[in-house]
């Protein structure tokens, strides 16, 4: 007999794993005025502290990041989709097909992504945001100061999650597209090109 204990298994490590961080974040206890005892809480005490457009600073990056972003996502989709067809000599999409190119245009998007996220949060965080009279501001500062590629920190990370959730967002695209009877007229097609989307 071995005088080792028997590892537990995964399932067990993975859960305990998960409690000690809830543990760790009920217990742990923040110190002076930014303490929030719950989300409304935070809102009034952002609010009374720091005046209501505090809640809007940085709005501005995200909402002009929406239509390069969404353009380059299905753009980039289907030119990968051509690329893949291609390169596989598939003469149609299938599952694994989307799959894939969806993940390689999540990864193409990132590139998009990553700037505006990066001038959003210099906008939003507390400790930077004084530098900053604005979106062009922080960006020509960034750019000034730090250098271009500055602009892409977080790319990794960001690229990781575009290409997760655009693989199983085009891969269910595709699921659903096939699932949908076979359009009779134009009027229908169109349709049916949109409601995975919704």
């Amino acid at each position: 007999m071995s005088d080792q204990p028997k590892p537990l298994p995964f399932v067990y490590q993975f859960i305990a794993g998960a409690v000690a961080g809830v543990s760790e974040l009920q217990s742990s206890t923040a110190t002076g005025e930014e303490a929030y005892n719950s989300m409304v809480d935070c809102f009034r005490k952002i609010v009374r502290n720091e005046g209501f457009s505090r809640l809007y600073r940085g709005i501005e990056a995200p909402i002009l990041m929406e239509a390069p972003k969404r353009a380059t996502k299905f753009a980039a989709n289907d030119e990968w989709g051509k690329f893949y067809r291609n390169l596989f000599g598939v003469p149609k999409m299938t599952q694994s097909l989307s799959v894939l190119t969806g993940a390689t245009a999540g990864a193409t998007e990132a590139f998009v992504v990553v700037p505006f996220e990066l001038v959003k949060i210099r906008l939003q965080d507390k400790a930077q945001s004084h530098k900053y009279n604005g979106l062009v501001d922080c960006v020509r500062k960034v750019v000034q100061q730090e250098g271009v590629l500055t602009l892409y920190q977080g790319l990794e990370s960001t690229m990781w999650r575009h290409i997760l959730w655009n693989a199983g967002y085009f891969g269910c695209i595709f699921q659903v597209r096939e699932l949908l009877p076979k359009a009779e007229n134009k009027n229908i097609r169109a349709s049916q090109s949109l409601a995975p989307k919704a």
